[in-house]
């Protein structure tokens, strides 16, 4: 899944300059940092670890500059630029009202065999006796959510950690007018000469590490803060946007023994079956150029199409399109990333991309086999709240999270072994757990498009506040607010003005 600022980070000048700056110690002291890289020897390499006098991305330090891991290519690692694409900008990110000292740890994991899974650890001094482990969107770095996420819980003393799927980003494969001699080279969109490489469609980065990883990240940070403060967390939650919420999602599936629960923030919907990225994009592809020739006519042949394949209705502001503006940078590059990983035999730009077929490609490839391999099942274990934009035309809500909404329903409503009022005697209570769909009236894919059609409504507020529902949930017994839409300027509310789904997608 592409994010935005993809078009802004190839223009991105190469910033050289070393991680961080440790501080200075007496000669032959041991360290916090000495003692938490001795525990979790074997585990994280290449380690940079450092007393930090503020956790928060007030300090410059928190948050190193892009292209700045020696021996990579321009663009695999932009830290500054992952962590703007899931936050609105200015003034409206996560406000910060004090600084947080304590202590940072950012390295690799070293049981990765393609020697690209990063790990970031945040650990506040003051610490609230539980931990936050963070999903990235699209192929952004583990430093993805620190404006959105690491900004609003440590300053409640959480400790944080986050990881990056087990991938790097991409690196500039060509400038071409045509298809360059890469296979794997995927251009930013129809009209672009800029090609990519995304690492995560190389051999050895499936999209079947994502889970992996999210579990992985939860079971270090866990000896992490055992280690750093000397007792366990008392509860650990997943939270994550996008590809990022994908990996909550398959972590309250498969992991309870690591997560509490999830705050998933639109998070994108894997199933072989049902429509997905690689069956609704081809069509806003293919229809989006004779949409645009009619003069953004919302009742052309190419309108309806684009809509009839689920997207939410387009929003036009004198030559800018809200569709324009997800054609620029998610639709094709998006299409591509994910046929070459799920479909490599489909030539990308010979057979074309708003010409692929999903349908007709399950009987000529293994597609739906791999579709499968990292399918969301739906079968939640723990509490799990969605969040999401009824104008996200990016991965449209109808498709994407009411979809998995109703594959949580008929799972737990056909598993025998969630019976609502057992109890095994052990303390492990197998009632149902909670699941809720939060729609944002209004809200998109990318907080930052508000800027542009000021119609739009951020979501980054309603997903903090379910996650702090959330964790009253779990641990108060609290119970979690209805589904609803959230309307305008509104909140979450414990009796909605209007429970389960948006009437209307634009309003």
């Amino acid at each position: 899944m592409r994010f935005a600022s993809v078009l802004r980070a190839i223009s991105v000048a190469a910033l050289g300059g070393a991680l961080f700056a440790t501080l200075a110690a007496p000669a032959n002291a041991v360290t916090r940092c000495d003692e938490l890289l001795a525990r979790l020897k074997g585990q994280i390499v290449d380690a940079v670890c450092f007393e930090s006098i503020d956790l928060t991305t007030h300090n410059p330090q928190t948050t190193p500059p892009d292209n700045s891991l020696p021996g990579l290519p321009a663009f695999a690692f932009i830290p500054q630029t992952d962590r703007t694409v899931i936050s609105p900008n200015p003034p409206n990110r996560t406000p910060i009202t004090k600084a947080v000292p304590g202590l940072q740890l950012d390295g690799r994991l070293a049981d990765d065999a393609a020697g690209e899974a990063r790990i970031l650890l945040r650990f506040p001094n003051d610490w609230n006796g539980r931990l936050v482990v963070a999903g990235a969107s699209g192929t952004r770095s583990e430093f993805n959510g620190d404006f959105a996420w690491s900004d609003y819980v440590v300053q409640k003393g959480y400790a944080y950690v986050s990881q990056n799927k087990g991938v790097l980003n991409f690196f500039l494969a060509a400038i071409s007018a045509t298809p360059p001699a890469d296979p794997l080279a995927c251009r930013l969109n129809p009209q672009s000469t800029i090609w990519v490489h995304f690492y995560d469609n190389d051999p050895a980065t499936p999209f079947t590490r994502w889970a992996r990883f999210m579990t992985e990240a939860g079971r270090v940070g866990q000896q992490a803060v055992l280690a750093n403060y000397g007792r366990p967390a008392r509860h650990t939650y997943a939270v994550g946007t996008s590809n990022g919420g994908y990996q909550v999602r398959r972590a309250v599936e498969s992991a309870p023994d690591v997560f509490d629960g999830g705050v998933d923030w639109e998070g994108t919907f894997v199933d072989p079956v049902a429509p997905t990225i690689l069956s609704t994009l081809p069509p806003a592809i293919l229809n989006f150029p004779d949409y645009m020739s009619s003069g953004f006519n919302p009742h052309s042949t190419a309108a309806l199409n684009i809509e009839g394949a689920s997207y939410p209705p387009d929003i036009v502001s004198g030559s800018t399109s809200l569709w324009g503006l997800y054609s620029a940078q998610f639709w094709e590059v998006t299409l591509c990333q994910w046929q070459k990983r799920l479909d490599p035999t489909y030539d990308t730009y010979g057979s074309g991309t708003g010409t692929y077929n999903y349908t007709d490609r399950l009987a000529v490839s293994d597609v739906g086999k791999n579709v499968a391999d990292f399918q969301t099942t739906g079968e939640i274990k723990r509490p799990l709240i969605t969040v999401a934009g009824t104008m996200d035309a990016l991965l449209p809500i109808n498709t994407q999270a009411r979809a998995y909404a109703r594959k949580v329903a008929a799972a737990l409503h056909r598993d025998p072994d969630k019976d609502k009022d057992k109890n095994d005697g052990n303390g492990d209570d197998r009632r149902e757990p909670a699941y809720r769909l939060y729609e944002v009236q209004n809200g998109n894919h990318i907080e930052t498009f508000k800027d542009t059609f000021p119609q739009l409504e951020f979501i980054q507020p309603h997903a903090q506040r379910a996650f702090d529902l959330l964790v009253d949930h779990v641990e108060n017994g609290t119970a979690l607010p209805p589904d609803q839409c959230i309307p305008h300027g509104g909140a979450i509310a414990g009796t909605p003005a209007q429970p389960g789904h948006c009437a209307d997608l634009f309003k």
